[in-house]
């Protein structure tokens, strides 16, 4: 089965925006076994989306079609369709109810605004009636056409739970389907592409993909067949050869995260985190106890982003910085060693860098960044040089930072010493 996708908005258009949206379906999409042949943007222009629209009809079995479906003036992908299907707009009484019930929830006050989004094609059919995202399916001959907002959490929640089905249920497919995802952190993009390059023709069956998802990197795997004991043993030896290939830098799967698998770790060894945060200002903490739980084993963090703070709660000595400097390889050993005893916890993980724009020199440029780790055998610290902007040198330096805490359990040569 075959189909494509067109995103709107003007915000696409120009580049402000990166268009998430149609990569997501894509993915999901192919993982899923179907192909899609087309991806289309267009602005907020009638005309461009009544062509698309209609080219669309003609060459594909489902067509997905993201933004527009808000309350402001540009959103009109709602009357667009009408006119192009010769279908009157009528007001749909569930998606109503839908936005009185969002409205309420909120304490906010109905307006014509709101109302405007429960007028929709006719015969339209309200993808979850029940939650609370609005977006409706349309049937046009023998093409399936979904409408999605082009919130990103909003359309991915109505692609899984909505769309895909669907358009799986009338797809004539092997029945079985089984979709897993290798999460890989530490190796760049093409460093994975050429791992892939090296696995066996074990099966041509299996849909292999490769989306990027800064800092990480995931692998998918997906395989359509007769009978589910056939279908994982071909997974599970494709997998194997794929985690033999990557080793270590293969940090999770399906829906783990970094922190949630440090947490696990943590706490099947019945031992305790602490962190010293200079430039990440706290991020390392703040996903750390987005895991339920994580009171078991993380004792607490220090942001500790001024010189004088390192002075005064880790105990680095000033005359250490002024020699090395706060971005330096000794500063980073002794916060490390500072947070560890101060919370009285088995590790001490601890970060220090220069994030950017601004700040770098010709011996230290921006995202040059130390990590230390210390435990009650030995401190370790490394210098990175992390690439990007302010927000990507923060988030590289906390995930790398999680990842010596797995890879200290690990075992791994990487943290030689321990």
């Amino acid at each position: 089965m075959q189909g494509e996708i067109i995103t709107i908005g003007n915000e696409l258009m120009s580049g402000r925006t990166m268009d998430l949206n149609a990569w997501y379906a894509a993915g999901r999409l192919t993982a899923s076994g179907l192909v899609v042949t087309r991806i289309t943007t267009v602005g907020d222009d009638p005309e461009k989306l009544s062509t698309a629209l209609r080219e669309a009809l003609t060459h594909s079995q489902f067509v997905i079609i993201t933004g527009g479906l808000g309350s402001t003036e540009d959103d009109i992908t709602n009357e667009i369709v009408a006119d192009t299907l010769n279908r009157p707009l009528s007001l749909d009484k569930e998606m109503l109810e839908q936005i009185k019930l969002y409205v309420e929830a909120r304490g906010i006050e109905m307006s014509a605004s709101l109302e405007k989004m429960a007028w929709m094609p006719r015969d339209a059919r309200v993808l979850k009636p029940d939650g609370n995202v609005c977006g409706f399916s349309l049937v046009e001959g023998p093409v399936r056409l979904y409408f999605l907002p082009g919130v990103p959490d909003q359309m991915r929640f109505l692609m899984d739970e909505c769309v895909l089905p669907d358009i799986l249920s009338h797809s004539k497919t092997l029945p079985v389907l089984r979709h897993r995802v290798i999460k890989i952190y530490g190796l760049n993009e093409p460093a994975v592409a050429e791992i892939l390059k090296k696995l066996p023709d074990r099966s041509e069956k299996i849909v292999l993909g490769f989306y990027p998802r800064f800092p990480e990197n995931h692998i998918t795997l997906s395989l359509r067949g007769h009978d589910e004991p056939t279908v994982t043993l071909e997974l599970d030896a494709m997998e194997k050869e794929i985690r033999n290939l990557v080793g270590a830098y293969v940090f999770a799967s399906g829906n783990d995260s970094m922190e949630a698998v440090v947490g696990r770790m943590l706490k099947k060894r019945g031992m305790t985190l602490s962190v010293a945060e200079s430039c990440t200002g706290g991020l390392i903490g703040n996903r750390l106890t987005n895991v339920p739980g994580s009171s078991d084993y993380f004792q607490g963090g220090v942001v500790v982003y001024s010189n004088q703070s390192k002075v005064d709660l880790l105990s680095v000595p000033a005359e250490m910085i002024e020699r090395w400097g706060a971005v330096s390889d000794p500063v980073v050993r002794q916060m490390a060693e500072g947070v560890r005893e101060r919370f009285k916890t088995d590790l001490g993980i601890a970060v220090t860098g220069i994030a950017g724009p601004e700040g770098g020199s010709p011996e230290k440029p921006v995202g040059t960044v130390y990590i230390g780790l210390a435990a009650e055998e030995k401190t370790v610290s490394r210098k990175y040089r992390f690439w990007g902007t302010r927000k990507q040198v923060k988030l590289n330096s906390a995930v790398m930072a999680l990842d010596w805490v797995r890879r200290y359990f690990h075992g791994d040569s990487f943290l030689s010493g321990f």
